[in-house]
């Protein structure tokens, strides 16, 4: 049995970080409705402070995927991926963006590559610098290893490196993370408890600030039912965060949070302690709508897509 393709470099220690930063929508109103037209353009419009229209045009058997996207702030972007037509686990990507107002534009190239046990990703940003960003993660029984760097070839010399290193089991994962030149170190851990429990924590410290201290959070899942969950959490400087996600049916998802300070006071009449809780800010609701048109007839040609963005397409029990 061959090796899996690990997680790509961005994504190492990703379940910890979506257990402590995903489906807390404070202060946040979302609605995204997406469309399958017969003919199999996807569109996908995203209601927020900033929205976009998105469109993506996919062609399985040449391997080519065009994606045009037009925000609310007025910037048109295009990409083009051919994927596993050269060779299998090789992905050609072209990005081109173009904000008419100001006049910027930006084009930049890359490349994927994957194999049991190898995911490397590189970039050119041909406008800016041009500066080459390349990261590669390598996997073995369960253990990662990879790194990043940026590199500028105008001043000729690298402006941002990384390195990141980890075990996956089927229950837990651990990551240990020291990014920006090597001054910020993160260490994340993820549990699933139980089939309806999830729990996680980070540890945080930045060596460029000035303070010595160590960030710490932790945060818990529980599954109420297929349908729905609650999550908690809460870091060392007292601030805790609540969420409540709830699916209303298929491709309708309701989610609310809330996040206050704990503060510690003490009574001068009193030698008590009294542990008062203080609002920061009550979320507004998100909403996330989804309406997917099925086709009735599907042709030869017809293949089924997938999507990248699945994040909000799976299941709540992933």
């Amino acid at each position: 049995m061959s090796a899996p393709i690990p997680a790509c470099y961005s994504d190492i220690g990703k379940a910890a970080s979506d257990l402590l930063n995903k489906d807390y929508p404070v202060a946040v109103f979302k609605l995204e409705t997406k469309n399958t037209a017969p003919n199999g353009v996807k569109n996908t419009k995203t209601g927020d402070i900033n929205g976009e229209f998105k469109s993506k045009y996919h062609y399985p058997k040449k391997g080519i995927t065009l994606t045009e996207t037009w925000t609310t702030n007025n910037h048109l972007n295009a990409q083009v991926e051919l994927e596993n037509s050269l060779a299998k686990g090789l992905k050609l990507d072209m990005t081109a963006h173009f904000q008419p107002i100001t006049g910027n534009k930006n084009i930049k190239g890359g490349l994927i590559f994957k194999q049991p046990g190898f995911h490397t990703k590189l970039y050119v940003d041909a406008l800016k610098g041009p500066t080459f960003q390349g990261d590669v993660v390598i996997g073995h029984e369960g253990f990662l290893m990879g790194g990043e760097a940026c590199y500028e070839f105008t001043d000729g010399k690298v402006t941002r490196y990384g390195v990141s290193a980890g075990y996956t089991a089927p229950e837990y994962n651990v990551t240990l993370k020291a990014t920006d030149s090597m001054s910020v170190y993160t260490l994340l851990y993820y549990h699933r408890v139980h089939p309806d429990i999830e729990a996680g924590a980070k540890a945080h410290w930045n060596t460029a600030s000035n303070s010595d201290s160590v960030n710490m959070e932790i945060g818990a899942k529980y599954f109420l039912d297929r349908d729905a969950f609650v999550k908690a959490k809460i870091d060392n400087n007292g601030r805790l965060g609540l969420g409540y996600t709830q699916a209303l049916r298929p491709g309708v998802k309701i989610s609310l949070g809330d996040e206050s300070e704990l503060t510690l006071r003490d009574e001068e009449s009193d030698d008590s302690e009294e542990l008062e809780l203080d609002p920061l800010s009550l979320s507004e609701p998100e909403l996330r709508f989804e309406f997917v048109e099925e086709l009735l007839e599907e042709s030869d040609d017809d293949e089924p897509d997938d999507d990248e963005d699945d994040d909000d397409d799976e299941d709540l029990n992933n």
